[in-house]
């Protein structure tokens, strides 16, 4: 095995950076956390060389099926090459928008799967169901090496593509503020390398879509 590969993908990688390996909870709101893990799956496949990017839209430029079973599954559901439409592909953005919640609950199965986390189910107000995704093993040794990386990665700069993708996600999903290890320099780093990634910008783009229509509805509720 070549030791260099890294251990788990890059939308593994979010999610454990995400997720409070005690409690399973998500650091940011967790539909954010859902745009965040669509994008790092198509930051996947643009370094798999599946698919490149044009104009904002995303284009299959290979049909080989990655390993990976959840990759292989998205790939599979992206339009073929010049298809989706009169400009071809399909649009980053509402790609996100739109799969992000069953792309997470993919990768989520993938890593309870694989005994990376445990799935625990709670009920809000007696109720209404809902799951949280704490560590598998009390060790919590994938979120600690996860972490240890990307910490590793941050006092270097990020000097690679992967990490330098990594940083740009954890960012544009509001991740920033509880991964970072270097203050507001490095939280200032990431944010800047969200414009040089075309899945971060993507994922940014729906999380201020959110927070805008959020302070939409609060102002016009506000007037009653």
């Amino acid at each position: 095995m070549n030791p260099a590969l890294p251990e788990h993908t890059l939308p593994e990688e979010l999610l454990l950076l995400a997720l409070d390996p005690r409690r399973g909870k998500p650091y940011c709101r967790n539909r954010f956390l859902e745009y965040g893990v669509a994008g790092a799956v198509l930051a996947e496949l643009e370094l798999h060389g599946r698919i490149a990017e044009h104009l904002g839209r995303i284009r299959v430029i290979s049909r080989q099926a990655p390993q990976d079973p959840l990759l292989a599954q998205v790939l599979g559901s992206l339009p073929a090459p010049g298809g989706g439409g009169l400009a071809g592909g399909v649009g980053a953005k509402a790609w996100i928008r739109r799969t992000g919640r069953y792309v997470e609950e993919l990768c989520l199965e993938h890593l309870v799967g694989r005994a990376v986390l445990r799935r625990e189910t709670h009920r809000l107000l007696g109720l209404l169901p809902y799951h949280r995704h704490p560590a598998a093993d009390p060790a919590l040794p994938a979120a600690v090496a996860v972490r240890e990386r990307f910490a590793s990665a941050e006092a270097a700069g990020f000097p690679d593509r992967r990490s330098r993708t990594l940083a740009a996600l954890v960012s544009a999903t509001g991740l920033s503020g509880a991964v970072a290890q270097g203050g507001w320099r490095s939280r200032s780093t990431m944010h800047d390398l969200v414009r040089d990634e075309w899945t971060a910008h993507a994922v940014r783009r729906n999380v201020r879509q959110d927070k805008a229509n959020r302070s939409g509805a609060g102002a016009a509720g506000g007037d009653d």
